[in-house]
């Protein structure tokens, strides 16, 4: 497949923006932490997009656009050869999310096949998910405990989820990537809109309205809603994990930088409340009363979706086809955003001079090899979306120090305004590059200061804790050995990748 691949018009790249932004960390995460958090959460989040993500996004597509290679090619050719192996670890934190990312995908295509059964058995008699919580009222819960590890049941449909993304984009970006948003990100939309019409009208419904956009001024005392308003940000848009680097390595030549990143940020936050304004109120309607409604949001259960989703539907007229309309747009938001992650990879193999369609082997053995812990055990799962969740923060600082080195000024007017209709201020862009850099090693330090972990660094042996789910140990010892192999290969990283 030749590397000239293209996106044959705006809308092109556009629907494949949104398709990377908008994904499960819109139905799934944001709902979660916007449960836990309220308004307060939302402001910073809010506040991240314009100060973070916005100036990564649009460095990431200046630079993709520019150089036209995978990440770690693009980026050493821009940052020069010595810094090849931090194109690398991007690459790499960016998989590391992608193998876990196919799981939540399965996950959502597990509760959609059960929604079309519970519907098949409210239509047919057969006993329903109303019936079988009056009876255990737990049901959900152990149905989850039981799909989240050690199922094979999930791990079979995970690797058929990875199948059918590697089949899809063997098609290449214009009949592959491009054709399927075109039909996924409006399905997307309509469905979100139809679950907000419906929630809002229940009685209770807009009570939950009201908790979500209320501001508890206490929590910005807390460091944790910092980095998780950040890391939202940057998990939600894509920001710092190469993803619109490689997108834009197949755009147009005269595609406008400013107006693409700005529809993918602004498109992203808006499906991010959308689905805030699906889950919450609904939450507060179906709840037998506000404080019990406020107990479970702030539980920030990371199942939150799984497990309280299909019990509140359960319980609404119609409530067995208004869950199936909600786990197909999270099956369809996850799929959409995970196509751009497979992406990322077979981009880096491009420019090893291999096919799409000879890569395919290659591709499936990587994601089922790594993505299978986080299949088969939930504690490794959280474990990567601990670890690589918050290496997307040190991503972004390496494509913030790469801009640094060639002057935030000079880069956008090089590689940003020459093609852009609406150009931002340089004054913007420049302080909060620099900002920015200042603003992620802080976040980062006041993340593991605060020992999320019983024993963050050694054991209560006094060994290095590596195997615990939160320890700092873990973080640290998973960056660090991706930073040591691409250092010890940075030169064969530059020849291969990037010099031609």
């Amino acid at each position: 497949m030749s590397k000239t691949e293209q996106f044959s018009s705006r809308w092109g790249i556009v629907l494949a923006s949104l398709g990377m932004a908008i994904g499960a960390g819109n139905l799934w995460r944001f709902p979660r932490l916007a449960g836990q958090y309220g308004g307060a959460f939302i402001i910073l989040w809010i506040v991240f997009l314009f100060v973070w993500s916005i100036p990564l996004l649009l460095s990431e597509f200046a630079i993709g656009k520019q150089f036209r290679n995978g990440v770690i090619g693009s980026y050493a050719r821009f940052a020069g050869k010595k810094y090849t192996f931090l194109g690398f670890f991007i690459t790499i934190c960016t998989l590391g999310i992608a193998f876990y990312y196919a799981v939540v995908t399965s996950w959502a295509l597990r509760y959609l096949g059960f929604s079309f059964g519970n519907l098949f058995d409210t239509i047919s008699g057969g006993p329903t998910l109303r019936e079988k919580l009056s009876v255990d009222a737990n049901w959900l819960d152990g149905f989850w405990a039981v799909i989240s590890n050690g199922n094979w049941v999930t791990i079979v449909i995970f690797i058929l989820v990875v199948v059918t993304g590697i089949v899809l984009l063997a098609r290449g970006i214009e009949r592959g990537l491009e054709r399927a948003n075109k039909v996924l990100i409006p399905s997307l939309f309509v469905l979100l809109f139809l679950i907000v019409l419906v929630v809002l009208n229940m009685e209770n419904g807009l009570r939950g309205l009201e908790y979500m956009f209320a501001v508890d001024f206490d929590h910005f005392s807390n460091p944790k809603i910092w980095i998780e308003a950040l890391s939202q940000s940057a998990w939600s848009t894509g920001a710092g994990w190469g993803l619109m680097m490689t997108l834009s390595s197949y755009s147009r030549s005269g595609e406008d930088v400013t107006l693409n990143t700005f529809i993918g940020a602004f498109g992203n936050n808006t499906a991010s409340l959308l689905s805030g304004m699906a889950i919450l109120p609904a939450v507060f309607a179906l709840s037998a009363s506000d404080q019990a409604a406020i107990s479970y949001l702030q539980s920030g259960n990371q199942a939150l979706t799984f497990t309280i989703i299909p019990k509140l539907f359960s319980e609404l007229p119609a409530g067995e086809f208004l869950a199936v309309v909600f786990f197909l747009a999270l099956f369809v938001a996850a799929f959409s955003s995970f196509l751009p992650m497979i992406e990322l990879l077979q981009r880096n193999i491009l420019d090893l001079g291999i096919t799409r369609r000879q890569s395919i082997v290659f591709v499936l053995l990587l994601f089922v090899l790594f993505g299978f812990p986080s299949a088969y055990s939930l504690d490794y799962f959280t474990n990567q979306d601990w670890v690589w969740g918050l290496g997307l923060i040190l991503t972004g600082l390496f494509i913030l120090f790469a801009v640094a080195l060639h002057g935030p000024i000079a880069f956008k007017k090089a590689f940003i305004d020459g093609d852009s209709d609406i150009r931002i201020s340089n004054v913007y862009f420049s302080v909060f590059v620099y900002i920015n850099l200042l603003i992620g090693v802080v976040l980062i330090y006041w993340w593991m200061s605060q020992g999320y972990s019983s024993y963050p660094w050694f054991d209560e042996n006094g060994r290095w804790h590596l195997l615990d789910v939160y320890s700092n140990a873990s973080i640290v010892t998973q960056w660090g050995l991706v930073l040591i192999v691409g250092l010890s290969i940075n030169a064969f990283l530059y020849k291969k990748f990037a010099k031609q």
